[in-house]
């Protein structure tokens, strides 16, 4: 596909260069010259030093002939304008990046699209919902639910206390046919392992697995994961994401949201009646500890600075939090906020990738997900006739490497994907893969 990326920072480069490992021809219109400069030093992106609402902007980085417009600019009027413009300007399609969450009821949805806006994505509010499955399915370290719950993605690490440590994915299967689950990914001393039957389950390894909905609890008991009740929380950074965060959680449990900023604590006091508002610094350890910090049972920062979330959180599970949410937007720091016990990472940069990243694949890919420092998606597909992956069973498909076929949903039941298994048309296929394959993998279900 021909795809212009409009931005003004680091969302536009990662999902630039991203989207280009998939071999679409990019290229990224930026108002900075200079950081366009570094982009070009490490990549084969077409670059263009300009304003996205600049008609001869547009029209110099070609949206006539452009497939799709993205336009994932800090401030939402520019990403609509550009949007609107590109499509008058002859853009097949288009998708704008939003921070007002009223834009997104499906009233204001249509009258967008009337107007030329095909897709909008906001970051903050995925992020914010993200934060409350995580808090209702508290073992997980990321979730990721596909057909309304009917699999899901389930990431979590071993420890020596799982049933089947040292064993073999094949041993594994014969030895517990009760876990209805697949394994598509495991992450060991920062390496990624699509595994085999032969690879071996190992303490500390971080695990992508897929389950079906009633296979979770046995996946939990077999990993010795015990859900637990969490009944309070502590958000510091009362931005949009702990803003809406807070909306999420405040009739289900009790709510202290920390704020530095006094006039914004008046805003969150008039829009969340039942959550405490606290005007404060959330790096204050004094302050957290006045406020129950020892007592407190899910830890959530929020801010503006990474560093200040990465060490609050940690301070957090000292105290003995059980549950710590950090956003970090270097995605650098992923793997080591992920090492030093941290138990979530939030990432906008990977949130509004894996939104866009579905509208580049040349398939019917109705949901995906990018996962936390790896650079690879989950994907859900319906499969096509007459498509490649109906022909033979899944173990004699010429499957590429870099992907893995999780699992399988026919008519509302789900299905883990086994090697006998036969995929027909209609079934919608959730896959992992890296981007290098991703095409190749469309290839199977068109």
């Amino acid at each position: 596909m021909d795809i212009i990326i409009a931005g003004d920072g680091e969302v536009g480069f990662y999902l630039a260069r991203t989207l280009s490992k998939v071999k679409h021809n990019i290229t990224v219109v930026d108002p900075h010259s200079e950081l366009l400069k570094m982009l070009q030093t490490d990549s084969d992106l077409l670059t263009i030093a300009g304003k996205s609402t600049s008609i001869e902007t547009l029209k110099d980085a070609g949206v006539g002939n452009c497939d799709l417009l993205i336009s994932v600019l800090h401030e939402e009027s520019i990403n609509i304008i550009t949007c609107l413009i590109g499509k008058r300007l002859g853009a097949k399609r288009t998708i704008a990046r939003v921070n007002s969450i009223e834009y997104l009821n499906e009233d204001n949805k249509s009258m967008f699209k009337s107007l030329g806006i095909d897709e909008m994505v906001c970051p903050e509010r995925i992020a914010a919902k993200e934060i409350t499955n995580l808090l209702t399915r508290n073992t997980a370290t990321e979730v990721f639910d596909f057909s309304n719950g009917l699999l899901s993605i389930y990431m979590t690490r071993l420890d020596n206390q799982a049933a089947f440590i040292n064993k073999t994915l094949a041993q594994t299967a014969k030895d517990y046919p009760q876990m209805e689950a697949r394994i598509v990914c495991i992450i060991r001393k920062g390496k990624t392992i699509i595994p085999s039957g032969d690879d071996v389950y190992m303490n500390d390894d971080l695990v992508y697995l897929l389950a079906k909905s009633d296979s979770i609890q046995v996946v939990k008991e077999l990993i010795n994961k015990k859900d637990y009740q969490i009944k309070n929380a502590i958000i510091i950074g009362g931005g949009r994401i702990g803003k809406r965060a807070s909306m999420n959680l405040q009739d289900s449990i009790d709510i202290k949201l920390i704020e530095q900023d006094k006039n914004k604590c008046f805003d969150l006091v008039d829009q969340l009646n039942r959550a405490m508002i606290i005007n404060g610094n959330g790096s204050d350890i004094n302050l957290l500890m006045d406020e129950g910090l020892s007592d407190t049972d899910a830890f959530i920062a929020t801010t503006d600075s990474t560093e200040t979330n990465i060490l609050s959180c940690l301070h957090a599970h000292k105290h003995g939090v059980k549950k710590t949410i950090a956003l970090v937007e270097n995605i650098n720091y992923i793997d080591v906020s992920q090492d030093i016990g941290i138990d979530t990472i939030i990432n906008k940069k990977l949130i509004t990738a894996s939104y866009i990243a579905r509208f580049t694949l040349n398939a019917d890919v109705t949901s995906s997900k990018w996962l936390s420092g790896i650079d690879a998606e989950v994907v859900e597909v319906i499969v096509q006739d007459k498509a490649l992956a109906t022909k033979k069973p899944i173990m004699e498909l010429d499957i590429p490497k870099g992907v893995s076929i999780g699992g399988v949903i026919r008519e509302g039941v789900s299905y883990i994907a086994k090697g006998d298994f036969q995929i027909e048309s209609g079934d919608k296929v959730v896959a992992f893969t890296i981007p290098e394959s991703a095409n190749k993998l469309m290839k199977l279900f068109n």
